[in-house]
């Protein structure tokens, strides 16, 4: 089984969304077989760098809703974040462009570090308010995965590197109808909007486990029996 995640590195539920899936596949007896893909999705591509604005005063100029109404929307967004083991600190995230982030993800990917990279983003922004935007930050996240700093120069200094696979990812996510994230497609066949319950995603991927894993084509009636002929010749059944 194959599950796509889109998600943003600024965007909550994605965070959020990733820990219930990840408690999910705990919970799923075939989490072997479970190959999870993380998929590039930028909330605003054309969002500008830190510019010292706080996350608070962001929302409320985004939404049209006071500084204070901004900070109760973000501790109801923090109490979910505690629920599943993460403590969110909205005075010190950044926010900023993620372009880079993902074109930086995307070749850490080609080298097996993808998923490592991906967490450590997250956790960076949400956790340690850290500015992902700013390319010596990334260094220091990267190192933290195995990436060495030249890899991350090499990736990020020449802006068409990985720029096209971010693009794509993006381009795929509208065609399967993705309008935000965090989105979740299951074999290509199947999808989940939103950082649902954990229950429920239980429930999609057992549901899809049964509906497509092989099974036996025939059922057997009656006993084995010893009247069958195999290539190693026939078995008379005693009397």
């Amino acid at each position: 089984m194959k599950i796509e995640v889109w998600s943003d590195f600024v965007c909550p539920f994605c965070y959020i969304g990733k820990r219930r899936l990840e408690s999910a596949l705990e919970q799923f007896p075939n989490r072997d077989q479970v190959e999870i893909e993380y998929k590039s999705f930028e909330l605003d591509p054309n969002a500008q760098n830190y510019a010292g604005v706080s996350i608070h005063e962001a929302l409320a100029k985004k939404y049209g809703m006071s500084v204070e109404e901004a900070k109760q929307a973000n501790h109801g967004i923090g109490e979910q974040a505690k629920s599943v083991g993460l403590e969110y600190n909205f005075d010190t995230m950044k926010p900023t462009n993620t372009f880079d982030a993902h074109r930086l993800t995307k070749y850490a990917e080609t080298i097996g570090k993808g998923k490592e990279l991906t967490e450590q983003l997250l956790h960076a922004y949400f956790v340690r308010g850290k500015l992902i935007s700013d390319h010596d930050t990334l260094v220091e996240i990267a190192n933290s995965v195995g990436i060495t700093k030249e890899e991350v120069v090499t990736v990020l200094q020449d802006q068409e590197r990985f720029a096209s696979e971010v693009r794509n990812e993006e381009m795929l996510a509208q065609q399967y109808g993705a309008t935000g994230v965090p989105f979740f497609v299951i074999n290509q066949k199947y999808s989940i909007s939103g950082a649902q319950p954990t229950e429920l995603f239980l429930s999609a991927i057992n549901q899809v486990w049964e509906e497509e894993a092989p099974k036996p084509k025939l059922k057997k009636l009656g006993e084995e029996s010893a009247t069958v002929c195999t290539d190693e010749g026939c078995v008379i059944p005693e009397k």
